[in-house]
């Protein structure tokens, strides 16, 4: 039985080869995101490792925040002196280093980073963990010198002697390159500007005597965590956060986890959709096969083999092609995860490729999915295979499932396709956010799994209309073609199970995001009523220069900033929420259209009151003029009175979580390094929209980090950022795709092996090769459509949910991206035409007389 497994499995190599690059593709996929996270977290790990001082004191920061302030929080510089009498400590050193700040070359162009990474500014002190070196010019000496980063300057052309501009919280001020300095390690990505030591301080953060962080070197002998215990001591740890190197490296690469997390949780994305597809095209051909073996399998049995063992061939043959496609797709993931460290080079994460680390997990993980994947989808086929009868040996081969009734797939997916309909009912009439959501994700994995079963049961009545214009247009090869489709629901609808899978996903999401964007736009329209909204591109803070130059500006009438605080606050309930807030100044209902429950904006943002959404109040037990306790950073506190309670429609109005605002006063009061991160500009009187653009253009001119824009901007914007999810669907649904052709083209190619004499006689009957060729190209369309016509009507169901679920958020709006359904339903026509090219004309170069001797 195995030289016949053996035989078998080399005798079908050509066959199987296109299951397995489903296996390869899903394989490359969780390797390579695995091999790629892993080579990024090893080279941080010793990046921070090698970088971070014995012992690193910092501000404690009890709030975390989502929304950048622009403030820094400091220690006294004066902290390094008193911690360097500390007994153990051999020296110390009183850090600067800032991300809130903006540096651009003579032409005002931006010479920060484009990919995301920060902009950083810090003093130059040159120790045995510094992860540059000085290479060309000599280090910063006063105010108006600095250093940059080898790789900025290269990028950016900016070569010493150059004048660079750094806009800082304190002020603008100009420099003069007079060194440039080179990474040692790992580049992060980030552009670094180096500044003389005694001056970074006034510079960055506005004063002499104040740092960032203080920096703690450990003497001869002495342990970083018996150091560390003993700064405590000295210090206290009621305003500061004392951390050993270690504890400081771990801080430091949870801080990169969440980046690095998105990206394999992407990856792994695609892994799951290649696997789940490559599922279907693998039961597909070991059906198919094991249909056209019917007289072979017999024979074994006839010769004595049981049915165990011809079950276990039928799977050994799968664990060979699991462990092929395994060891390819290993392959290819170590070419993936190369390319991916080739790609981040070109965003600036200068990654070395030689230093590739390809844990146990790896491999492990890549035969598991391989194996796995092939033995389990290999199952269902080969009980069938043991089920075949010695006599089978004495008659002509079947097409194994034409003729058996569906009574129990439409049982099971009855019952599966009720659970998953009574989930999404219950997701759409939910009022809560977690438990709709946990009933979507139910609803969604039920009803596709009901759909994959349930499948071959709307083959005939769904073809039928589908093909139904076939004999019409095409005469007996169209009335061929559709026959071809029904004549086996079990494969005509796995072969378009695959294709189905990826376009409803797409066909969800694209409904969930119009209909994001539709409430958006009618957000917008409905409480935006500012001209034009001065902002960062990734909406991080700006300068006080900034909100001066836009006041200046000729034309300009009312100003009004917003400024974003981290709080903590403590409920009625008993519950503390931490959140952040947002601060406007007084005239914020001549910019914005506020609805309120209760009170109003004066009252809101009065000295000691605060605002905040209706339902979180109700939820929490809040009402007007209650008085709540509220933590701002860096440990200050104060007691608020509710003074307005909105019901706007967007759910959380003004802010985050509870959405909370207050007058700009008291954010500045106890937020007082924070910077503006909006400003809602309206035109004086007897100026237009139009008039004021150019004006304000020509003004923020100096400041590239920030532009000025209007609704039509602000909607498109908002459409920008929810087109990155929908091309992050389109790139899955690509990869769906790619596989789906690939199950098409081999079930059309085994097909055409099937029915060989079917062909034979056929042209032998006067069937032209043109009118073949067509016959299979429509066959495969018709598939195609099908598999479309599944997905996008589950999709849309789904994208109902999903829109549900986004009303309770507030974003009401439904809209359908009825040009994306039309697209997507030509773009399968298209893939079944593509998918039928060489099955179809394999078939047309069959020799007549040979086909029809064929068995």
């Amino acid at each position: 039985m195995l030289k016949a497994t053996l035989r078998s499995f080399l005798a079908h190599k050509g066959r199987l080869l296109l299951s397995a690059l489903a296996v390869v593709l899903s394989v490359a996929f969780v390797a390579g995101s695995l091999i790629f996270s892993d080579t990024v977290t090893r080279t941080f790990d010793r990046l921070f490792a090698s970088t971070s001082p014995d012992v690193t004191v910092q501000p404690k920061d009890d709030l975390k925040s989502s929304v950048p302030t622009g403030a820094v929080q400091t220690v006294p510089a004066s902290l390094a002196a008193q911690v360097a009498r500390v007994d153990g400590v051999a020296s110390t050193h009183a850090d600067v280093s800032v991300e809130n700040i903006t540096v651009v070359d003579a032409d005002n162009k931006s010479v920060g980073p484009t990919t995301g990474a920060p902009t950083i500014a810090t003093d130059w002190f040159v120790t045995d963990r510094s992860p540059v070196k000085l290479t060309s010019g000599h280090a910063p000496q006063g105010a108006a010198e600095a250093m940059l980063d080898a790789d900025t300057a290269d990028k950016k052309h900016v070569g010493i002697g150059d004048t660079l501009t750094v806009m800082a919280q304190p002020g603008t001020f100009k420099v003069k390159i007079v060194g440039i300095a080179t990474f040692t390690t790992t580049n992060p990505g980030a552009a670094l500007v180096y500044l003389d030591p005694r001056t970074a301080g006034t510079q960055l953060l506005g004063a002499a005597d104040k740092a960032t962080s203080i920096s703690v070197d450990a003497a001869q002998g002495v342990d970083d965590a018996v150091l560390e215990q003993r700064v405590v001591a000295a210090i206290g740890t009621g305003t500061y956060e004392v951390k050993t190197a270690e504890e400081q490296a771990k801080s430091s690469s949870e801080s990169l986890g969440g980046f690095l997390d998105v990206i394999k949780y992407v990856m792994l994305g695609f892994a799951g959709i290649a696997v789940l597809v490559g599922v279907f095209l693998i039961v597909n051909t070991f059906s198919m096969l094991i249909a056209q073996r019917t007289r072979e399998l017999g024979l074994l049995r006839a010769l004595g083999a049981d049915r165990r063992q011809v079950r276990r061939s039928v799977l050994t043959e799968a664990v060979l092609l699991g462990l092929v496609g395994s060891t390819l797709g290993l392959a290819a993931g170590i070419g993936l995860a190369a390319g991916l460290i080739k790609l981040m080079s070109a965003f600036g994460m200068n990654l070395n490729a030689a230093e590739m680390v390809v844990g146990w997990a790896t491999p492990v993980s890549a035969y598991v999915v391989g194996v796995g994947v092939t033995f389990v989808a290999a199952y269902l086929p080969a009980r069938r295979a043991a089920t075949v009868s010695p006599m089978a040996a004495l008659a002509d081969a079947d097409i194994a499932g034409v003729g058996r009734p569906l009574k129990v797939r439409a049982v099971v997916g009855a019952v599966v396709g009720v659970l998953g309909v009574a989930a999404l009912v219950g997701c759409a009439s939910s009022s809560k956010t977690a438990s709709a959501a946990s009933l979507l994700g139910l609803g969604v994995v039920l009803t596709l799994v009901a759909t994959v079963i349930a499948g071959p049961l709307l083959v005939r009545p769904v073809i039928r209309v589908l093909g139904g214009a076939f004999p019409a247009l095409f005469g007996s090869v169209g009335r061929m073609s559709q026959r071809n489709a029904l004549r086996n629901p079990r494969r005509t609808g796995a072969t378009a199970a695959a294709l189905m899978v990826g376009l409803a996903l797409v066909g969800g999401m694209s409904v969930a995001s119009a209909s994001m964007s539709k409430s958006f736009d009618q957000q917008i329209d409905k409480t935006l009523g500012a001209d034009f909204v001065v902002q960062n591109a990734n909406f991080t803070p700006f300068s006080a220069e900034v909100t001066d130059a836009v006041r200046d500006t000729e034309g300009v009438g009312l100003v009004v900033r917003q400024r974003f605080a981290p709080v903590a606050v403590r409920l009625p309930d008993g519950k503390r929420v931490e959140t952040t807030a947002s601060g406007y100044d007084d005239q914020v209902d001549e910019v914005a259209h506020v609805t309120y429950a209760e009170g109003g904006t004066a009252a809101a943002l009065a000295d000691g009151a605060i605002g905040m959404d209706v339902d979180f109040a109700r939820e929490h037990g809040v009402r007007l003029g209650s008085v709540l306790p509220v933590q701002f950073p860096g440990g200050r506190t104060t007691s608020l009175k509710v003074g307005a309670l909105t019901d706007q429609e967007g759910g959380d109005g003004f802010g985050m979580q509870g959405g909370l605002f207050l007058g700009i006063a008291t954010v500045e009061k106890y937020v007082p390094e924070g910077q503006d991160s909006a400003l809602y500009v309206n035109a004086a009187s007897g100026t237009t929209g139009d008039g004021l653009r150019p004006r304000l253009e020509k003004t923020l001119e100096a400041y590239p980090q920030v532009q000025a824009r209007d609704q039509a901007d602000y909607k498109k914007l908002v459409h920008d950022q929810i087109a990155v999810l929908l091309y992050l669907v389109y790139a899955l649904l690509g990869l769906a795709i790619v596989i789906a052709v690939l199950g098409v083209v081999n079930t059309l190619a085994l097909s055409v092996v099937e029915r060989t004499r079917e062909i034979g006689l056929l042209r032998a009957i006067g069937l032209a090769r043109r009118q073949l060729r067509r016959m299979i190209r429509l066959e495969s369309v018709v598939i195609a459509v099908f598999g479309a016509v599944l997905g996008l009507a589950l999709g849309l169901v789904w994208g109902v949910c999903i829109q549900q679920v986004l009303s309770l958020q507030g974003m009401k709006a439904f809209a359908v991206p009825w040009g994306t359904i039309v697209a997507v339903v030509v773009g399968s026509a298209v893939v079944g035409v593509v998918a039928a090219l060489l099955p179809a004309l394999r078939a047309s170069r069959m020799n007549v007389l040979a086909a029809i001797a064929h068995e």
